[in-house]
């Protein structure tokens, strides 16, 4: 049991400083973008090759026994991550070369988690490295969620899963629990359900802080969705114009400071409506104006790191905008602009869901 303790606090420890090294990482990958930024996606693709190819190395040559399910349980881990990988990565090379990272990083992280818990020797000792790794996996994005320059989302907590469930697979072929039973030792179940309230617990915060939003509605823009109300915008607006005309946002946000949300909200309308422009659409580069002029206005008028002098339209810009967009007519308008999905759902909602699966699980 020592032996376990002590891989267990190595998991936690690793697991700990994968999460807090993420500002760091999207440094360093930020800056080889910027040194190689026709071949990055390439390099990325190519180290994450190197490892996968000496991690089944590795393990294909201390498989010695019992050969024929461990090294289908190590050829399931790789079909299941490349197949995943291949139906629903990004469209952009560079983005699919960073979510093929997830693999490597939470195929680590599960396998060290196993470690601690291989000895249990029945079901726990797969199903409990998934839950501890999966909650490894929501604190990532959460934190990435917080910091500048980083993206945490709920796509990446259902990649996270899909390698951790590589990670245990390929563990489990690398070495197997022995003997290994199907029924449970005393305790097993309960230790399980414990994480795996846990594990919902944390899931819900995550969606609450990061996918919980409002649509908001006017009669002239349309609809959009912000993780805030109007009120709060509103609030926001006055609140950033006083705090900006004093100190603009001129310089990057640190690695480790907390991201500006309003900010972020505000620059994704403006890309909207530049990208709306850009192609002619003229009516939704209106409309995109519009939620800029009323809820971010702030955005528009204040120097910052992204543009000196700002995001307002110029007037005769402006002016010229209206009248096309009033010969074109104004139909239903819902802004594409948040990028991330949102849910329009009480959060006494969500937190009754949660604690309720989370009681459930606790009182079996």
């Amino acid at each position: 049991m020592q032996g376990s303790s002590r891989r267990l606090a190595q998991a936690v420890v690793v697991s700990a400083a994968v999460v807090l090294s993420a500002p760091y990482i999207g440094i360093v990958r930020g800056r080889i973008r910027a040194a190689f930024p026709e071949a990055f996606g390439g390099i990325i693709n190519g180290a994450v090759g190197v490892v996968l190819a000496a991690a089944l190395v590795a393990g294909l040559t201390r498989i010695r026994e019992r050969r024929a399910p461990r090294y289908a349980a190590v050829a399931l881990a790789f079909l299941v991550g490349g197949a995943y990988a291949a139906v629903t990565g990004s469209a952009d090379p560079n983005v699919r070369a960073v979510e093929h990272v997830h693999f490597i990083e939470f195929g680590l992280i599960t396998w060290l988690f196993y470690r601690s818990w291989r000895a249990r020797c029945d079901w726990s000792a797969l199903v409990l490295p998934v839950l501890a790794a999966f909650i490894v996996g929501i604190a990532e994005e959460a934190f990435q969620w917080f910091v500048p320059a980083r993206v945490g989302e709920l796509r990446d907590v259902w990649l996270n899963l899909v390698a951790i469930g590589c990670g245990v697979a390929f563990a489990a072929g690398l070495e197997p629990p022995a003997p290994f039973s199907f029924g449970r030792r005393t305790g097993s179940g309960r230790a399980v359900r414990r994480l795996s309230a846990l594990a919902v617990v944390v899931l819900a915060a995550f969606v609450h802080i990061v996918h919980l939003g409002q649509e908001i509605r006017g009669p002239e823009i349309g609809a959009f969705g912000s993780r805030y109300s109007a009120q709060q915008l509103a609030a926001l607006a006055v609140e950033r114009a006083a705090a900006w005309k004093i100190d603009p946002p001129l310089t990057r946000p640190a690695p480790l400071s907390r991201e500006d949300q309003y900010m972020t909200e505000g620059l994704q309308h403006v890309a909207a409506r530049n990208a709306a422009w850009d192609r002619g659409d003229v009516s939704v580069a209106w409309r995109e104006n519009l939620i800029l002029e009323t809820y971010f206005a702030p955005v528009l008028d204040t120097p910052s790191y992204v543009s000196a002098t700002g995001h307002r339209w110029h007037p005769d810009h402006r002016a010229d905008a209206e009248a096309r967009a009033a010969q074109a007519g104004a139909g239903p308008f819902v802004s594409a602009a948040y990028p991330y999905p949102l849910f329009y759902w009480p959060p006494s909602a969500l937190w009754a869901v949660a604690l309720l699966a989370a009681g459930v699980l606790l009182r079996r």
